[in-house]
């Protein structure tokens, strides 16, 4: 089959591609009539419950409980945390009035919840009993994104999951930043999204945070995106939030906090960038809302035979979503709609199959046919199943491992940042560090220091100013 003329070369025009593809495989509608919303249509959605599923798992084997929190918060919590408030503020939609009333104080459309949660938490943490305290929720998030907007990547509403802990001492904290990159890592391993942690550097951190870590990947245009943070937040909200905890010597202490964000939007457009290709989307059994679909080849005289010889294949099936596509369409039409829409595995079924007794299978990620005796199908499916799946995994590998490089001059760094991340040496994460990477912003962007960190380096320069460097980070393009 030829590559559908609706779409462009993902690796040559990737951003046409990428917008081609959710249209086409009906994944989106952005034809909603407010800049920066989008619909999600039914097979997406179906694939997001999946990934939601993936996510919460995790979280729940950890000890975390799921919560549900307004979707509004009221501006004297933002006022709590004045760092917090003066990071968010530019991108809050604010609510001002109800009906014909105007409100006094004005309400936010949450961009983040640490001040939903922190406004609760004293009325639910009294003593070292009531610790740890590992909530989340999955939700949807507001900001007013005013870069050029596009689904999934960059959106004014957007899906995720966000979680937030509180402990009795810092040690405890910071484990729990631990166990969510120990998260992080197993989703994303079984995902098939390849990623690098970074400590973000100081004047990119979360507003309100200690320190901040994020996993970060890059896509086909070989720009980073980032699709999850985790970030150590001290008592800088406990102590204006007044979270208290009385200790086993009755002593008042406050807590110390975490939060955590998995963005469920950016993983799935990472799924989608990096799995699919120009034919349309690619996925694991375990993502696709259709696992197999029967294809029947209708021979005129023969129709009823070569549909019940389908639907005993089905039966065999059984613990699959399978579907037998009978509509009143082309062959091809069929062919085309489900390599576009990504279903693992196709069975093209005529007369010969069924005298034979086999299948025609086609392989969704290897675009290959093979023959199977009926008797074999559940073994090989079996098979196929994790192949593709570990395929998923390969190929997204061995094009990330592309995607790195190292320079210790700003001219290589100009031509090595449009190929994915680069290695250099650099002065500092913090204030001078922020110096430098103000002057080469035109360039790219400085991802972090790598977690766990690198030895630093050895009698180099900072790529930038010349001093002595003092570590060694990833400077990269970005969403």
């Amino acid at each position: 089959m030829e590559k559908p003329r609706e779409l462009n070369s993902k690796n040559e025009k990737f951003g046409e591609w990428y917008l081609q593809i959710l249209e086409k495989a009906e994944l989106m509608d952005d034809r909603y009539n407010v800049k920066g919303f989008y619909i999600v249509r039914p097979w997406l959605m179906n694939i997001i419950d999946k990934v939601y599923k993936i996510w919460e798992d995790e979280l729940n084997k950890k000890g975390h409980k799921k919560v549900s929190f307004p979707t509004v918060i009221p501006i004297e919590n933002f006022e709590k945390e004045k760092e917090h408030v003066e990071g968010f503020s530019p991108e809050v939609f604010w609510i001002t009035e109800g009906g014909d009333t105007k409100f006094e104080r004005k309400i936010a459309l949450r961009p983040t919840s640490e001040t939903a949660f922190y406004s609760i938490y004293p009325l639910w943490i009294r003593s070292h009993e009531d610790l740890p305290l590992k909530l989340y929720q999955s939700c949807s998030v507001f900001r007013y994104e005013t870069k050029a907007t596009k689904p999934l990547l960059r959106a004014r509403e957007f899906i995720w999951i966000e979680a937030h802990n509180a402990y009795s001492n810092k040690e405890e904290a910071l484990n729990q930043i631990k166990e969510d990159m120990n998260i992080t890592t197993k989703v994303s391993e079984k995902l098939g999204i390849p990623f690098l942690f970074f400590k973000r550097p100081e004047w990119d951190k979360f507003t309100g945070a200690v320190f901040s870590f994020a996993s970060d990947t890059i896509l086909p245009d070989k720009k980073r995106l980032q699709y999850s943070t985790s970030h150590y937040l001290g008592q800088n909200f406990s102590k204006p939030f007044d979270i208290k905890f009385s200790d086993e010597d009755e002593k008042e202490k406050f807590v110390y906090q975490t939060c955590y964000g998995p963005g469920i939007s950016r993983m799935i457009a990472s799924i989608i960038s990096l799995h699919s290709d120009d034919f349309g989307l690619i996925l694991p059994f375990y993502l696709a809302p259709v696992q197999i679909v029967i294809v029947p080849i209708l021979k005129k005289g023969r129709e009823k035979e070569i549909l019940e010889y389908c639907e005993k294949i089905k039966e065999k099936l059984k613990g699959y979503e399978v579907k037998i596509d009978n509509r009143d369409k082309g062959v091809g039409s069929k062919f085309y709609d489900w390599e576009l829409k990504g279903v693992p595995v196709r069975f093209d079924i005529g007369g010969n199959e069924t005298d034979k007794k086999e299948v025609c299978l086609f392989r969704r990620d290897k675009r290959e046919k093979s023959f199977i005796k009926l008797e074999e199908i559940t073994e090989n499916i079996k098979i196929i199943e994790k192949e593709i799946e570990e395929n998923l995994k390969k190929t997204a590998s061995k094009n990330f491992e592309t995607a790195m490089s190292e320079t210790e001059t700003t001219e290589e760094l100009k031509e090595k940042v449009k190929e994915g991340f680069v290695k250099i040496p650099f002065c500092s994460r913090a204030t001078d560090g922020e110096n430098c990477a103000e002057k080469i912003k035109d360039i790219c962007e400085i991802a972090g220091t790598l977690y766990p960190e690198e030895n630093p380096p050895e009698n180099k320069k900072c790529i930038v100013c010349g001093k002595e460097a003092k570590v060694w980070v990833y400077a990269c393009r970005s969403y």
